[in-house]
C-alpha cells in the first residue's frame, strides 16, 4: 500500500525525539503537514535534559518531503495547548492526524521502587507528564480532529494492552498507572469520537534504539550489534523509523476505523501493512519478551522474531 497524506495535517504532540520524531518524520515523507511541539527548542530545554530539538525535527520532516512546523509547547499547560489550537484552527481549520506522544518521565522513573519508598514528587511527576499532559491535549485538540470526519488519534505507550495488565515488575506504581492508563485512553475516546468518524488507537514501539538508548548502551544506530553482546535481549530491539513508518501506514489506511479502541504494537502492524524496519527485518519485539525474555530463556537470537 503507498502512504498518501498529501494535503493531510498533523500534530505529533512530544515529537522531540524518539518513536514521535520518526512518526513526525514519516508522516511528512508521505506528504503531510505536520507541527512539532515539544519543550526543548533552541536552548530552551525539558527536564529531560537532551539536545534534540522540535526544530531539528522539523527539519529531518523537511528532509523527507514534507513540511514541518516546529511548535514550542508545554503541553501541561492549558493556554499554550489552547494557543497551539487557535494557530492551528486559524492556519488549516483541522486536524487529521493527532499523534500524542508525551513522556519525558523516565528521568523521574527510580527503578524497583514500591510506592511507599519512591520519591512521591517524583511519582505523581510521572503522573501528571504521562495523564494530564495527554487529557489537556484531548481536550484543546479534539475539537479540530472531529470537526471532519476521518480523523486519526494516536496515543503512544510502552507495551500492549495485555502485557500492561499487569504489573511492571522492576519499575514502580507511578510508571505502571500511567502506561496501563494509555490503553483506556484509547476506549475512551474511541467511544467518545465515534460518531464523528474518528478513530482513536494506542500505539507501542517494541524495544525502541531511541537517541538516549543508544547513547546509554554506547552505540549508534550502525552499531547497534554490538550491545547484544552484554545484553542479549537487544536483539529484538527496533529503530525508532519502524514505528514511525508503521503510524503512517496506519494514517493512511482508509479502513483503519476497525482497529478503533485497540492497543497496537509496531510488530503488529508491521505484519497488517507488510512494513520492514531499516535493516529489511520485522522485529516482533513484545512476542518475544512474552516468549523469551521474561520466562528467562537465553537471549541474543531473535531468529523466529524477526
Amino acid at each position: 500500500m503507498t502512504n498518501d497524506l498529501s494535503g493531510k495535517v498533523a500534530v505529533v504532540a512530544g515529537g522531540t525525539r524518539g518513536a514521535s520524531r520518526a512518526i513526525a518524520v514519516e508522516l511528512g515523507r508521505a506528504g503531510a503537514t505536520v507541527y512539532v511541539t515539544g519543550r526543548t527548542s533552541g536552548t530552551e530545554r525539558s527536564e529531560v535534559g537532551r539536545p534534540e530539538t522540535i526544530e531539528g525535527t522539523a527539519r529531518l520532516v523537511e528532509a523527507a518531503g514534507g513540511t514541518g512546523i516546529p511548535v514550542r509547547v508545554d503541553h501541561l499547560d492549558p493556554a499554550q495547548v489552547r494557543a497551539l489550537a487557535e494557530r492551528i484552527d486559524d492556519e488549516h481549520g483541522r486536524i487529521d492526524v493527532l499523534v500524542i506522544g508525551l513522556w519525558g518521565g523516565d528521568t523521574h522513573l527510580e527503578w524497583a521502587k514500591p510506592v511507599w519508598a519512591h520519591p512521591l514528587d517524583k511519582s505523581l511527576r510521572m503522573l501528571q507528564l504521562g495523564i494530564h499532559g495527554h487529557l489537556i491535549t484531548g481536550h484543546h485538540l479534539m475539537p479540530l480532529v472531529i470537526r471532519e470526519p476521518g480523523g486519526l488519534v494516536v496515543n503512544l505507550t510502552d507495551g500492549t494492552a495485555a502485557y500492561n495488565a499487569d504489573y511492571r515488575t522492576g519499575t514502580t506504581m507511578a510508571y505502571h498507572l500511567v502506561k496501563s492508563t494509555a490503553h483506556q485512553f484509547a476506549v475512551a475516546l474511541a467511544a467518545e469520537a465515534k460518531e464523528y468518524g474518528t478513530t482513536a488507537v494506542a500505539v507501542t514501539p517494541g524495544w525502541l534504539r531511541s537517541e538516549a538508548m543508544l547513547e546509554a548502551f554506547g552505540v549508534t544506530e550502525q552499531n547497534w550489534q554490538d550491545a547484544v553482546a552484554d545484553r542479549p535481549y537487544f536483539c529484538i530491539s527496533e529503530s525508532p523509523t519502524f514505528t514511525g513508518r508503521t503510524v503512517a501506514a496506519l494514517a493512511a489506511d482508509p479502513d483503519r476505523a476497525r482497529f478503533s479502541g485497540q492497543t497496537l504494537s509496531s510488530g503488529q502492524l508491521a505484519r497488517i501493512y507488510e512494513v520492514d524496519d531499516v535493516d529489511g527485518s520485522r522485529p516482533d519485539c513484545w512476542r518475544y519478551i512474552v516468549e523469551v525474555e521474561r520466562p528467562g530463556k537465553p537471549g541474543g537470537d531473535a531468529t523466529g522474531y524477526r
